[in-house]
């Protein structure tokens, strides 16, 4: 963290902070670091959120039965990738390794960019769905850039749980997450901006330019990370492989009930996800023909959650942990859920799907997912890169999988169907609002000590 700021400092840096600290409370001393991760998020969210509406394009034109098969791969790819990371950061200090991840990102999709040639007006779906070299790299754009959504998400926020302290995630975390939302917002803004004239797969070339401005924030914050301060709330950083096996984080996962407790948190979270997601796709496909509109359209969406995302983080994410506790973030949005999924069972419009959907991603990404990130915060290192991408990568995509076949299954049943599914899914989320009112009421209990091992949560 940075010492705090001099008298001799310009006062252009103190209107910076007194303009910041108008949305969250962030000392003197926190604001370099607040704000280098604020843009690392930035840089990060907006250059996947510029590639997610591609990605949506290419899964409407490979079909929804296609896709539901290619998220076994996902959950595959994503249990593979476990390892190797876990071997990563038990070898490589943080301050080489978190960079190279996304100047590596960087260059695969430029890479990618050059052999998916998605541009593809006037060619019909059914066209595409016969070239064998369109299904192979379409698929594996499609189960890559889905693994690295989530991981690249899970190392950033393990990153900061090391940098910030408990304290400090609550008052701080909420502002940081609207940097990253207002980089989802920006994202799709220019993708159906530049989408007519640079095309699909020039979208990921800007993606590229994105995660190399990402590697130029990991290194700010790295700088300040190992910069000794006698201002800091934190003690000085230990910049070195964290040793140990590379599956310890399954196995610390195994030993600990609320390390059990989150992942069923986020197990039913992506059952809720799974079933509008096809939902989405069997909409969107019935409805808009033109590839392009629907592309325009998956923008839209993002834009619309986005846009209330940011203004929420900014004003009210930190405000409902303080007062409320983290429990109050993990459990409004399971709720609201509950009845979302009971209207859709009977007016399955696309404007009430998109209100509900909406509302569903925004509360997300505003409440619970900062939520969920403060969950790990009063746990050790070890716990907070393996066991932390254990459960944000491989069971999240494991999860997905299994939803996405039940939610065929259910699609198939001839008794049940759509409506059918959704009721299916307004259960689901009602147990999911349980799971997520005692998970946040097991951490809001903790004593505000740091906790060394997951399994000490245990008792």
């Amino acid at each position: 963290m940075a010492a705090t700021p001099t008298p001799s400092q310009p006062p252009a840096q103190s209107r910076l902070a007194r303009a910041v600290s108008t949305v969250a409370k962030v000392e003197p001393g926190e604001l370099p670091a607040v704000l280098a991760a604020f843009f690392l998020f930035f840089f990060v969210l907006g250059s996947y959120f510029a590639l997610r509406p591609v990605r949506e394009t290419v899964a409407t034109v490979l079909g929804r039965d296609y896709v539901a098969d290619l998220w076994l791969y996902t959950a595959l790819f994503s249990i593979a990738i476990v390892p190797g990371f876990g071997w990563l950061v038990a070898k490589i200090r943080r301050s080489i390794l978190l960079p190279c991840i996304y100047a590596a990102v960087a260059a695969i999709l430029l890479v990618v960019g050059m052999y998916l040639r998605i541009d593809d007006a006037g060619v019909s779906a059914e066209t595409l769905r016969a070239d064998p070299g369109y299904v192979m790299v379409g698929s594996i754009f499609y189960v890559w850039i889905s693994v690295l959504n989530l991981m690249l998400i899970s190392i950033f926020w393990s990153f900061l749980l090391e940098m910030f302290s408990s304290e400090q995630a609550r008052r701080l975390f909420g502002f940081i997450a609207a940097g990253g939302t207002a980089g989802a917002l920006a994202g799709p803004i220019v993708t159906r901006l530049t989408v007519d004239s640079l095309g699909n797969a020039g979208i990921m070339y800007l993606g590229a330019a994105g995660f190399l401005m990402a590697v130029v924030c990991q290194r700010i914050l790295v700088n300040i990370w190992n910069r000794p301060t006698s201002g800091s709330t934190t003690p000085p950083a230990s910049d070195r492989g964290l040793g140990g096996n590379p599956f310890a984080g399954i196995a610390i996962v195994m030993r600990s009930p609320y390390l059990w407790g989150i992942a069923s948190f986020v197990v039913l979270l992506s059952a809720a996800s799974t079933f509008l997601y096809f939902e989405q796709l069997r909409i969107v496909e019935e409805i808009f023909p033109d590839r392009a509109r629907r592309t325009e359209v998956f923008a839209n969406i993002d834009i619309a959650v986005q846009s209330l995302t940011v203004i929420t983080q900014l004003f009210l994410t930190s405000r409902i942990a303080k007062t409320f506790g983290v429990r109050a973030l993990l459990t409004i949005v399971p709720v609201v859920m509950v009845v979302g999924f009971a209207v859709l069972s009977f007016a399955a419009t696309f404007p009430i799907f998109a209100g509900v959907f909406i509302l569903r991603r925004w509360g997300e990404y505003a409440l619970v997912r900062p939520g969920r990130e403060m969950l790990f915060s009063k746990l050790d290192t070890e716990t907070k890169y393996k066991a932390k991408n254990f459960i944000d990568v491989p069971v999240y995509r494991a999860a997905d999988y299994v939803g996405g076949q039940v939610k065929t299954a259910l699609d198939a049943a001839g008794g049940i169907g759509p409506a059918g599914a959704m009721m299916v899914a307004s259960v689901l989320a009602a147990i999911w609002a349980v799971n997520g009112w005692l998970l946040g009421r097991k951490h809001d209990d903790m004593p505000r000590t740091s906790i060394r091992r997951a399994e000490a949560l245990a008792e």
